[in-house]
This record gives C-alpha cells, sequence and structure tokens, in this order.
C-alpha cells in the first residue's frame, strides 16, 4: 500500500501527523510552525489556503477544522476531487478521539505512544482543590475579543480549575468591550500568546489590580503532541499568576 499524501490546513494536526508519519505530508498552512524545521510546501493561511497549489500537491488527503478552515475554501477542495477530512473539537476527550480519527485516516496502523501519554497526563490530574476561579481569556484586543461558550481552550482550563466567566455568552468568540470584562470581576485573567501574541508588557495593563497568566497558545488551544505537557506547563503559569 502506497503511503497516503497529506496536505494539512491545522497546526495542531501538522504536528500530529508529522511527528507520527514522518514523510506522509506534503503541504502545511504558513503557520505551521511544529515540528521545527518541518520541510513541506507551504499553501497559505488557515483561512486563505492556495486552492491551486493545494490541487497541484496532488494529496491524498486534506485534513482541516471546522472552526479553523472556512467552509467555502472546505468546499473548493473537494469541487476540486480532493478528500477533506474536517475535524470538529469542543472538549479534550473529543481531541483524543479526533486524533485518532485522523491518524488512522493517514495511514497509522498503531495508536503512537504519545497520544497514550497525552491521555494519560490529563487523566492523572487530581481534583481541584478549591472552588474554581473565575477567568476571563482573551484571544484578541482592538477589538477585545475572548473566549466565549463551548470552546476546547475553555474546556481545557476547567480541567484545571478554571471558569471561564464569559462561558455563558451566546456567542463562542464574542467581542466584549474593555469595560464589560472588567466589570464580570474575574478572579484572574487568561493571557495566551496566540492567536494574539499578549505579552507581559502588551495586556496585563488594561486589567490593574487583576492577576494575569501569560500561557503558552499551543498548550491552551493545540490539540497534538503539546497535549503531553500542556497540564504542567499551563498549571505552572497560572499558579505563578496567582501567587
Amino acid at each position: 500500500m502506497s503511503p497516503v499524501r497529506v496536505v494539512s490546513l491545522v497546526p495542531s494536526l501538522t504536528e500530529a501527523v508529522a511527528t507520527t508519519l514522518p514523510g506522509a505530508l506534503v503541504g502545511a498552512t504558513d503557520w505551521c510552525t511544529h515540528p521545527a524545521g518541518l520541510a513541506v510546501s507551504r499553501v497559505g493561511g488557515t483561512k486563505n489556503p492556495d486552492i491551486a497549489r493545494i490541487t497541484a500537491l496532488a494529496p491524498d488527503l486534506v485534513i482541516a477544522n471546522e472552526e479553523e478552515n472556512r467552509a467555502p475554501d472546505l468546499a473548493a477542495l473537494r469541487a476540486a476531487g480532493l478528500e477533506v477530512l474536517v475535524t470538529e473539537v469542543r472538549t479534550l476527550p473529543q481531541a483524543f478521539r479526533e486524533l485518532d480519527r485522523v491518524l488512522t485516516a493517514c495511514g497509522a496502523r498503531t495508536r503512537p505512544r504519545w497520544l497514550d501519554e497525552a491521555e494519560s497526563s490529563w487523566t492523572a490530574l487530581p481534583a481541584p482543590d478549591s472552588p474554581p476561579a473565575a477567568a476571563v481569556v482573551p484571544i484578541w484586543r482592538r477589538p477585545w475579543m475572548v473566549l466565549g461558550r463551548d470552546t476546547f481552550a475553555g474546556d481545557v482550563l476547567a480541567r484545571l480549575g478554571i471558569r471561564n466567566a464569559c462561558a455563558g455568552h451566546p456567542e463562542r468568540y464574542p467581542r466584549i468591550p474593555l469595560p464589560e470584562l472588567c466589570a464580570t470581576a474575574p478572579d484572574l485573567v487568561v493571557l495566551p500568546d496566540e492567536p494574539y501574541r499578549f505579552t507581559a508588557d502588551d495586556g496585563p495593563e488594561a486589567f490593574p489590580g487583576l492577576p494575569c497568566a501569560l500561557v503558552s497558545g499551543r498548550h491552551l488551544t493545540w490539540y497534538g503532541p503539546s497535549l503531553a505537557e500542556a497540564p504542567d506547563a499551563l498549571a505552572g503559569a497560572l499558579r505563578a499568576a496567582v501567587r
């Protein structure tokens, strides 16, 4: 059986496939930064992939995500005769199921060790010993956007004892003016370094008097090999913020 040729339009899935099936990937987006040194054709962004370039690579499979990629682009790929596998990831258990599905579709014959280790690292988490801290989680500024309802990152934080203060919002990624965010009276502000790159000098100053946790966006929002180290990395950043 010939190896499956894969184009990935999702950074998380790019890392998962490249780690598990070296050589399977023939194309990835400009935002696919892991693993380091990945030598494949670049096919544009997650929101504006180059359909002609992808088609020219003659992949057996294009892997995408219903949130990160636009439906018209996926429809155009299918119209070009390509098979497109689309994942949906809103919770951690769903992420593990979808990773299994993607890797199997890409030709993996066995479950990779990193996936078992990632699942074990989350299963072994102790139950929080105090009521959840309420946090607002900005993902953009100018305008301010935050995590709302039904998000993977929100589920990840909940497992670490952090309650998303905006989880009841009807939108998944609502735009909320800064005064309204502060009016939710959060215990904590969680500032990831992607998609907006919040830093110690860009973000915390907007929330005077509130502890701010600067966290890795890859650990908070990616579902792939980074899931194995995410519990410790995120918990450490959260603890440092509230000391």
